[in-house]
């Protein structure tokens, strides 16, 4: 079986386990999403979506972030970790959609690199989920389950991203991502993988059952 055939035939398996394909992350608007990502850094998507609703309420628009008393942003934000930062590059970011973008988030990978705090990471997911573009989100269940798979030898996440770019057809790229971390909670764990009863046991060269 050649990387691409193990490829489809694993995003054949997802999509039947799998059959919605949904962010882990909880949002409404485009830009909350983007706040979402910023604060999942080095924190789990549970804890972001228990601190996202109070978030969200305590500043309804992207004036009240950009406006926004950073000591208390910070304190809010603060179970998330690394809160300072996180605080800084929120409130950074909005005033940048505002005077830069006119309140919108932006559709190209340019262009949102250029916001505070964005990464590749975070852009990939944004084209992805928000304007339906082919994207590759390279997280930590990602680079680990498709090295796994033997889609891919890199742990590094541009890597990753381009070496899985040339194997997942670009309509099924971003769905294929979201499976990806259901199935890593789920099953393919990092310290303790489910091999046993694994779908992905058929394809995978990593599989210890």
């Amino acid at each position: 079986m050649t990387k691409k055939e193990r490829a489809l035939r694993a995003c054949q398996i997802l999509e039947e386990v799998y059959p919605e394909a949904l962010c882990a992350l909880h949002y409404e608007k485009p830009y909350e999403l983007l706040i979402a990502v910023r604060l999942s850094a080095q924190c789990t998507d549970a804890r972001v979506n228990l601190v996202t609703p109070g978030l969200f309420e305590r500043y309804p628009t992207l004036e009240a972030f950009a406006e926004a008393n950073i000591e208390e942003l910070e304190e809010i934000v603060k179970p998330c970790g690394f809160y300072h930062m996180k605080a800084k590059s929120i409130k950074e970011m909005a005033g940048q959609l505002l005077l830069e973008h006119g309140g919108e988030v932006p559709d190209t990978m340019e262009e949102l690199l250029k916001l505070s705090g964005v990464g590749r990471k975070t852009a990939n997911l944004i084209l992805g989920d928000i304007y339906g573009k082919p994207a590759i989100v390279t997280d930590t269940h990602f680079i680990r389950i498709t090295g796994r798979l033997g889609l891919t030898k890199s742990k590094m996440p541009e890597q990753v991203e381009r070496d899985l770019r040339t194997l997942i057809p670009p309509d099924r790229s971003s769905d294929f991502c979201h499976r990806i971390v259901w199935f890593g909670r789920d099953t393919c764990r990092a310290r303790k993988p489910q091999c046993a009863g694994c779908p992905m046991m058929e394809i995978c060269p990593s599989c210890s059952a």
